[in-house]
């Protein structure tokens, strides 16, 4: 039989090289249109970098923006405007990026403007206002952040790129309009009292930092290093890149990628859908360690300090309200949960040098803080068995780890002594064996968890001045019972450890006592 003309292997390669001649012709026409400039501007063209530059000037009693010839000798540069006047420029990309979004400089004009440069070539404008010691952030800006949003359709949340005092201004702004701005990069950083202030106002609505300094910069602990310390505190995502043996200058980094990725990642970020348990009553802000490393990078011919979201792994912390409970429960979300969603249950904060709780997290454990109400002594049996209810009717495992350090584990062994049942773990750290919660100090009561097979762990210091009378005794008891517990001091630590315990054995304890 002969074989059809469209089966034929030479009617085949003619069909396929006619598609792609046909493609070619299609897209073309969308191709140039895509590498115009998503925004216009009614200005004489201008060059930055190799890029198309247009200048204003704005009145600064009217707020009038009009086009601008910029001065013959200017070059990439920018001279400071006529009194009354401000100083407006925008460069445009070759092609815009989605949503037209843009960066904002607070301060110095073309100083160190890799960047920006590196944004432009990701699609971005770049935009700036006549800024200096005496021009400061006030209603010139708003007229300028309007005209860019309003006008010509740039995205309604810019990135701040500020050096020095450029920094102070690019938060000063910012803080004063905090649901209006993408993320700021902060080199160096100035800033003031009001700026310190309206920090609560970023981080509440999800603003990332990000801050490069230098080591010896004599302002680094007086602005950058208590911002990073009070966002953090705030729950908001700052990270800070401190450069071994630099000064105040210079600014930036010579391979500007890192801080363009953080700029363009954190512009393209969508809102994330709260989990289902998480109800109608909540707040949610970030949580991740604070540990600093310490890496080469050639290109700065020095070693880098990095910490914070964009050097390790960042979780979403929830403050919740459930119904019948007094106080917020906080929960902090895995970013991918275990099989059987494992959970750990403790009564006191996370700190960001939760080592063990990280290592948790990373392996797919949601870490819950049951509620303390503020009009009590300490927790109340019923609202964390509200709480356990809460969560185990959506999905978490119904038999959760208990945890604490100090007195908060007191308060866990209380809960778990009340539900035996329901454990599949107790792991303490220096525990203080005393309960509010509990009508019989856990010392007392421990026949409960040895009768369900609860495993104990206890790491202590040997120094620790509740070791004696509270693990060495509950040690002994708990072994009389013919439960299971397993003790490791730490010779020369303690009630603080110097160092945080390696947390292999304690992940290792629980997810052999943890049902996956």
């Amino acid at each position: 039989m002969k074989t059809p003309a469209y089966k034929s292997k030479k009617y085949f390669i003619h069909f396929i090289f006619s598609m792609l001649v046909l493609a070619a012709m299609l897209c073309k026409p969308n191709l140039q249109a895509a590498a115009e400039p998503a925004v216009s501007f009614d200005a004489e063209k201008g060059t930055w970098h190799g890029f198309d530059r247009y200048d204003f000037i704005m009145d600064a009693d009217t707020l009038v923006i009009t086009p601008f010839k910029s001065p013959q000798g200017e070059g990439d540069g920018v001279k400071p405007p006529a009194d009354g006047q401000r100083r407006c420029i925008v460069v445009v990309p070759k092609q815009a990026a989605p949503g037209n979004p843009w960066s904002w400089r607070g301060c110095y004009w073309d100083h160190q403007p890799q960047t920006e440069i590196e944004l432009l070539k990701h699609g971005f404008c770049v935009a700036y206002i006549s800024a200096d010691a005496t021009l400061k952030p006030d209603k010139r800006w708003d007229a300028w952040y309007e005209f860019l949003t309003g006008k010509h359709g740039l995205s309604s949340k810019p990135a701040f790129i500020g050096m020095s005092r450029g920094g102070e201004y690019a938060y000063t702004w910012a803080t004063a309009h905090p649901d209006k701005v993408a993320c700021i990069y902060a080199d160096n950083t100035g800033c003031n009292g009001g700026v310190m202030a309206g920090l609560a106002g970023l981080a509440a609505n999800d603003v990332p930092l990000l801050h490069v300094c230098g080591s010896i910069d004599p302002i680094l602990g007086k602005n950058s290093l208590v911002i990073e310390s009070i966002y953090q505190q705030f729950g908001g995502r700052i990270s800070t890149m401190i450069k071994e043996g630099r000064g105040h200058h210079p600014h930036s980094l010579r391979d500007p990628r890192i801080i363009a990725d953080f700029i363009e990642h954190s512009v393209n970020e969508t809102k994330k859908l709260p989990p289902v348990f998480a109800g109608n009553k909540f707040r949610r802000n970030s949580y991740y360690s604070i540990a600093g490393i310490y890496q080469n990078y050639p290109s700065e011919g020095t070693y880098i300090t990095c910490r914070g979201p964009l050097f390790t792994e960042c979780y979403d912390r929830y403050e919740v309200e459930f119904p019948g409970v007094s106080a917020f429960t906080t929960i902090i979300v895995p970013k991918k949960a275990a099989p059987g969603n494992p959970w750990v249950f403790r009564a006191n904060f996370v700190n960001r040098d939760a080592v063990l709780d990280q290592a948790l997290l990373a392996k797919g454990f949601h870490i819950v803080t049951g509620a303390v109400p503020f009009d009590a002594d300490g927790p109340q049996l019923e609202q964390w068995n509200t709480i356990y209810k809460q969560l185990t009717d959506h999905g978490f495992s119904k038999k959760p780890v208990m945890e604490g350090d100090g007195g908060a584990a007191g308060e866990a062994y209380a809960w778990a002594i009340a539900n035996p049942g329901k454990v599949s773990c107790i792991y303490a750290e220096n525990p203080v064996m005393h309960s509010n919660m509990a009508k019989i100090q856990p010392l007392e009561d421990l026949a409960p968890l040895a009768k369900a097979g609860v495993p104990l762990l206890h790491v202590c210091g040997g120094l620790d001045p509740w070791l004696t009378n509270n693990t060495s005794v509950v040690g002994k008891k708990y072994k009389e019972l013919d439960g299971k517990i397993q003790i490791i001091i730490n010779k020369d630590e303690g009630h603080y450890l110097l160092t945080a315990p390696d947390p292999k054995p304690v992940v290792d304890f629980i997810i052999a006592n943890t049902a996956f």
